[in-house]
């Protein structure tokens, strides 16, 4: 019986790589591969779904059924058992259709006729793009050898919507690639973008479908599959003694050397498949499998073997990551994921940066905040349709990515780049001027950073000085630890490009989502809350003596200003200051040149710290407010989470009066006070900060402009009134009473970014 149906499945393949090749119509071509499938496999019925958009199903062609119900008949993710396949990403095979779970009755179809149903997910990389369905009148439950045939089908009827052989009428069999796409995700770094797509892993083409040769096809898999251990042992030789490089690798050996990888491959190729073919059918299934797995270490060995995949299309297409595509003079970057260091490379020649995973707190989040690039994450399924050179849209301010936008949605998207270009350089005339508002207070704007290449916005912002230097970039992009030398040499060059105005430097904030790629991580099950930031720095004094070393000699004799980040109790601070201290006096003993002022903070990231003994406050010099850490752990609401992070509102009364509670600690023990994070750079948070005592903010270059002209335009004691107010009705948030208020004052609030 296998025999036979891998003859079968030969011809069936044989035969759909006639119809493709036909000059055919799209309809036409689904209609004839719907007949082929039908008299191959023995079944009254033969139908084929695609999708219309991604939430709805389409009958696109069928054999058996009623050809009224043709592009009629339509259900959504989880409607009826088709629904259930696509939903699922899996096959249900069953004699008895009306009595399984799920079961949907569409009597203009003609479906009642038939018990046996199989329906098999047609997918390309873990993509679903419709469902392949046979039907007979008996009741029975199809093999395991049908179904297997069936599935290399599945595949190839996959790559062919994905080259365009089933383009026609309507939104289910418009051509892939060509219509507007709206993607929808989370942003890491704001700013709003437009340009054209640069593919950071070029996609590979597999054109060459189906074989009539197993023998050779095997040959060429084997010979490619011998080329890629070859590759890997020399990676492996490279490598050298870095365990963690070792350790993946090690999962590529054993991928490459896996006889069973290599026999699914075989089998496919005696079904009928291309060398390429079968190895893109295995990587469907592994991105499936990825998409569906629970455990971290899992997806992250799924995520090996589809690496691998790869490499091994790349050997057998002869396609290597350089296409001999040149990059758009406007490019936005497009990628499932990106380290820091090669982030750099492109530097600032990206006008945006869209990834399929990331995180906003990932190292190339950090990157794209030095770089001031708009960064969305989380954007599914970008890689699977964007192209080279498409047309593309970045609103770094909601969220949102526009694919190939429509002339109406592009035209509303330059109007609004253009309103903010236009604020802009209304900003530029009040750059030099001092932040005071209207009741004669002056509020401190500071500008973070990460890279010397943020140093020039320091003049071109009207930033007082650098809130937060962010000191973990030059250990993130490097695949061993720097030298405490070329950690002064750079820490020097800031203070340089300073020119005399306060930097302040945050000591290593490693951990959590920030692991060192030459330090090998923990396997915690909340690393947000684990082992990060102040506690490795305690628990490796020797490297957090090496960067203040660094720090002083840098300094030369000039002031230095240092924060340690997450602490969380007054006895952590101690530690670290202690460390300090030992530190200054081993430099003096070293004869090196002391800083002439030095002050010693910390970061304000965990509501613990807010409740610290009176103590602490005295003998800290200085508090910077972590807003984005503090709200998620205020809130206990994830800020990677889209289920939860929107939930809560930064001008949430009960986190004003928290804040306010800082405040006046702060002012009762004479403790200076910023605010820094991406809160501070939006105008109203800025203003509402700024009314309940916080005067210092920090945050990016851009939004100083915005901020600053909110704050000449505002009385912070008439703010303060309204703030009060909301709280004593009982308002959960005073934004909405602080924007009426703006409102009935001035018409200007509709141009705020």
């Amino acid at each position: 019986m296998a025999d036979g149906i891998e003859t079968e499945s030969r011809k069936l393949l044989g035969r759909l790589r006639d119809a493709m090749a036909s000059d055919d119509a799209g309809q036409a071509r689904l209609d004839k591969i719907t007949h082929l499938i039908a008299s191959s496999m023995g079944c009254e019925v033969c139908s084929i779904y695609l999708f219309r958009d991604e939430d709805t199903l389409e009958l696109c062609a069928t054999e058996g059924l009623k050809a009224d119900a043709v592009h009629e008949t339509r259900m959504k993710m989880g409607e009826g058992l088709v629904g259930r396949v696509a939903k699922r990403k899996r096959i249900i095979n069953t004699p008895n259709a009306p009595q399984a779970p799920g079961f949907r009755f569409m009597p203009e179809t003609g479906e009642e006729l038939y018990s046996s149903f199989l329906g098999i997910p047609v997918q390309r990389l873990g993509e679903m793009l419709g469902v392949l369905v046979v039907q007979s009148k008996a009741a029975r439950e199809f093999s395991a050898d049908e179904v297997y045939a069936l599935e290399v089908v599945a595949m190839v009827l996959a790559e062919m919507t994905e080259l365009g052989a089933f383009v026609g009428e309507g939104a289910a069999m418009s051509a892939r690639h060509s219509q507007a796409v709206l993607i929808r995700g989370t942003v890491a770094q704001e700013g709003v973008a437009e340009g054209h797509v640069w593919l950071h892993e070029p996609r590979v083409v597999v054109s060459k479908l189906v074989a009539d040769d197993p023998a050779s096809e095997t040959a060429r898999l084997n010979e490619a599959v011998d080329d890629l251990r070859v590759s890997v042992d020399q990676m492996m030789a490279m490598a050298g003694g870095d365990k963690d490089q070792q350790q993946v690798l090690e999962a590529y050996r054993m991928f490459a050397n896996s006889k069973g990888w290599l026999r699914r491959m075989e089998e496919d190729i005696g079904r009928g498949l291309s060398a390429e073919a079968a190895v893109e059918k295995e990587q469907s299934l592994a991105r499936a499998r990825m998409g569906q797995a629970a455990d971290a270490y899992l997806r992250e060995r799924l995520s090996d073997l589809d690496d691998l995949s790869n490499r091994l299309l790349r050997i057998l297409t002869g396609q290597g990551s350089n296409t001999g595509a040149e990059m758009p003079t406007d490019p936005i970057l497009v990628a499932r994921n990106i380290g820091p260091a090669e982030l750099l490379e492109y530097g600032r020649s990206l006008r945006g940066i869209v990834l399929e995973g990331g995180s906003v707190g990932s190292h190339a989040a950090i990157v794209a905040r030095a770089l001031a690039i708009p960064l969305i994450v989380h954007a599914s399924r970008v890689t699977n349709d964007a192209l080279n050179g498409d047309r593309i849209m970045v609103d770094g301010e909601q969220g949102v990515v526009h694919l190939r936008p429509e002339e109406t949605v592009a035209s509303a998207f330059r109007d609004k780049i253009a309103m903010q270009a236009e604020a802009q350089e209304r900003y530029a005339s009040i750059r030099d001027k001092p932040a005071i508002t209207k009741c004669g207070t002056r509020v401190g704007l500071h500008m973070n950073a990460g890279l010397m290449a943020d140093l020039p916005s320091l003049d071109g912002s009207g930033a007082e000085g650098v809130g937060l230097f962010r000191t973990e970039l030059q250990f993130l992009v490097r695949s061993q630890m720097p030298k405490r030398s070329e950690l002064s040499a750079l820490y020097s060059r800031v203070l340089d490009a300073a020119s005399g105005k306060r930097v302040v430097f945050r000591t290593l904030d490693i951990g959590s989502d920030k692991v060192l790629p030459y330090m090998k991580p923990n396997d915690e099950p909340n690393p947000a809350l684990g082992w990060r930031a102040i506690r490795v720095g305690l628990d490796k004094p020797g490297m957090m003596r090496m960067q203040l070393q660094a720090l002083i000699r840098a300094a030369n004799g000039r002031p230095l200003s240092v924060m340690f980040p997450f602490v969380a109790q007054f006895e952590e601070y101690r530690a670290a200051r202690a460390e300090m201290d030992k530190t200054l006096a081993r430099e003096a003993r070293l004869g090196h040149v002391l800083p002439s002022q030095i002050e010693v903070g910390a970061m304000l990231e965990t509501p613990s710290l807010a409740f610290a003994p009176t103590k602490f406050f005295e003998e800290v010099e200085f508090l910077s407010i972590g807003g984005n850490d503090l709200k998620q752990f205020f809130f206990a609401a994830d800020r990677e989470n889209e289920l939860v992070r929107r939930r809560y509102d930064t001008l949430n009364v009960s986190f004003l009066t928290f804040l306010e509670n800082i405040v006046d600690r702060c002012r009762e023990t004479g403790t200076p006070l910023s605010f820094c994070g991406e809160d501070a750079g939006r105008p109203i948070e800025a203003l509402c900060f700024a009314a309940i005592g916080v005067t210092t903010l920090s945050m990016r270059p851009a939004s100083i402009g915005p901020v600053k002209s909110m704050l000449h335009r505002s009385d912070l004691g008439e703010i303060r009134e309204v703030i009060h107010a909301a709280r004593d009705r009982g308002d959960q948030s005073v934004r909405p009473a602080v924007m009426e208020y703006l409102r009935s004052q001035t018409n200007e609030v509709r141009r705020l970014p």
